[in-house]
């Protein structure tokens, strides 16, 4: 029979180890145990771990009749149970080789024994593991079952192959008990140790991914519309609020653009950088940070500030060029918090990522009016070419008319002096589709019929300048005017829930998407809708060979004003 104190001095020895557990949980050494996976950071740690533990486990034992009675059990099943079939078979090769080396008559047997407890560990990792249910494997219960049927193994494998047999009988009497009920109890308790720092970290994690994703929310697409005063004084203030620090600065590469907290009635938005901190991380494009105690800070412009410490993170453009800072501030005596150093440093770069890519868009719409203008080069000589030969012929037979149409021909003009950038409401469109038409009219006489119908409450909807003309001037030119029969032109337009369509049909039906139909003008009419308003509206084509085509716009409406609705950036 074994002695009952041979049970407390194993739980005694198991206790040190649940110190050590517990220490070791505070470090960031059992981080990549938490996190279950295939990758070599949690095989290594959970080999390392398990390995000392299944060595110590020996170290502490008792000698029992010229053999150690051990929590060597808990290194190697948790090992296994944590780290899978390899890290199992590995930390007990560890530790069965070192109990191997100690001698004794149980050696061998201890060494195969605790080589087998990893495996089985291993097995049930591996059973939890292609059921999805990681969570089995920091169940204290589990790990205590595990540990259980692992020391009833270990006891059958000393009967097998340790000799003298009955030494070996009566080894297993004086020590079955106790190791089982050691062993168990510290493998449940050990897990327990791991499940609650599990469960912190978690928490941890949840809080801070929450918080970076509402920052994220609240700054999204916000210096996308430009980095200026207005839009980053709106984003001081978001990370002022959620960050919870003493102050918020904002600035460009030459002055403050925004400043939020302590220390505002000085550090006023508009007066030049004056920060040595603020220049360096400019200059070097580096993340600076002067804590007041190893890295002294003091402010350059009011030295009874009460800001102590601050961190300077650059915001980057096009090519990684520096166009900026965030700064965030800590009054003196209280310490930097680093999640709000890490979340600084995170939402600076999704903030560079708003400014690159309003970048992007301005220079896409800059390159959009260029080819505009280019367009209009192109159009208008070969347009007032024809206006005129038709002016000179109807001069003759009508003066009238033609005076007419030089009024028509001079709003023409008029409107195409506008801006590519600017808009105009669907009338004025309307009313310059129209003068265009009546210069036609009169050169193809009854060869051309127009009709347009658009309801009166759609008139002030808004659109791009010069976005009707050219898709008319297209159906005319590759449409209509390419048959024998009277061409005719239709304009309608619809209301259709929160967009505005409009329709522009001709009744040739000679459109080809790859030919001369599919013109230049078109093409720029589509992607400056597509710029301004995003990709669901633009322009689209529907054709019925030899019967008709119908160009379609669909711009973005707001049926409670009239007019559509502001640009989507």
């Amino acid at each position: 029979m074994y002695d009952y104190n041979l049970i407390f001095l194993l739980l005694q020895q198991m206790c040190v180890y649940l110190v050590i557990a517990w220490v070791l949980s505070k470090t960031p050494l059992v981080l990549p145990v938490l996190q279950v996976t295939v990758r070599l950071p949690h095989k290594l740690m959970c080999y390392l771990i398990f390995s000392v533990f299944c060595v110590m486990g020996t170290y502490f034992g008792l000698n029992i009749n010229d053999s150690i009675a051990n929590t060597r059990a808990i290194g190697s099943v948790l090992g296994g149970l944590l780290g899978g079939p390899s890290v199992g078979l590995l930390v007990g090769f560890t530790g069965g080789l070192h109990r191997y080396s100690l001698g004794g008559m149980t050696a061998f047997s201890c060494m195969v024994s605790t080589i087998a407890e990893g495996l089985i560990g291993g097995m049930v990792h591996r059973y939890y593991m292609k059921r999805g249910q990681i969570n089995k494997l920091f169940n204290p219960w589990t790990a205590a079952g595990v540990t259980f049927v692992a020391e009833l193994a270990q006891m059958a494998i000393i009967l097998l192959l340790a000799r003298p047999f009955n030494e070996a009988l009566n080894l297993v009497k004086d020590i079955a008990a106790p190791m089982i009920i050691a062993n168990t109890i510290g493998a449940a308790m050990f897990i327990r140790i791991l499940l609650d720092r599990r469960a912190i970290f978690e928490k941890y994690t949840s809080a801070f991914s929450a918080q970076a994703l509402k920052l994220a929310i609240s700054t999204d697409g916000v210096l996308r519309q430009g980095f200026n005063e207005t839009n980053s004084r709106q984003v001081a203030q978001v990370l002022y609020d959620e960050l919870n620090v003493a102050a918020v600065a904002i600035t460009d590469t030459e002055k403050l653009l925004a400043f939020i907290g302590v220390g505002a009635d000085h550090h006023l938005p508009g007066t030049p950088i004056a920060s040595r901190y603020s220049r360096q991380a400019i200059a070097h494009n580096e993340v600076v940070y002067a804590d007041g105690n190893e890295t002294p800070y003091c402010c350059s412009i009011n030295p009874h500030c009460k800001l102590g410490s601050t961190l300077v993170i650059p915001l980057t453009g096009e090519n990684k060029q520096v166009v900026g800072t965030i700064k965030l501030y800590e009054v003196k005596n209280r310490l930097f918090s680093s999640i709000n150093r890490t979340l600084g440093e995170g939402i600076a770069s999704l903030l560079s990522a708003q400014i690159l890519a309003g970048q992007f868009e301005r220079s896409k719409q800059s390159l959009l009016e260029t080819e505009v203008k280019l367009l209009h080069a192109q159009v208008n000589p070969h347009f007032l070419f024809n206006a005129l030969n038709t002016l000179q012929a109807v001069i003759r037979r009508d003066a009238e008319q033609a005076r007419h149409l030089v009024q028509n021909l001079s709003t023409f003009f008029r409107k195409n002096l506008k801006r590519p950038g600017e808009i105009a409401t669907l009338a004025a469109e309307i009313e310059h589709v129209n003068a265009y038409l009546q210069i036609e009219k009169a050169r193809f006489r009854e060869q051309l019929c127009v009709d347009i119908a658009i309801p009166d409450e759609l008139k002030q909807a808004t659109l791009p300048v010069f976005s009707l003309q050219p898709v008319v001037e297209n159906a005319i030119k590759h449409g209509t005017s390419q048959i024998f029969e009277q061409g005719k032109i239709t304009i309608t337009a619809r209301a259709e829930g929160n967009a505005l369509v409009i329709l522009i049909t001709d009744n040739a039906g000679l459109y080809q998407p790859t030919g001369m139909s599919d013109g230049l003008g078109m093409g720029l009419v589509d992607k400056r809708i597509k710029v301004r308003y995003g990709k669901q509206y633009g322009l689209s084509v529907h054709c019925e060979p030899e019967v008709k085509t119908t160009i379609i716009l669909t711009l973005p409406f707001d049926s409670s004003a009239g007019a559509a609705a502001p640009p989507d950036n």
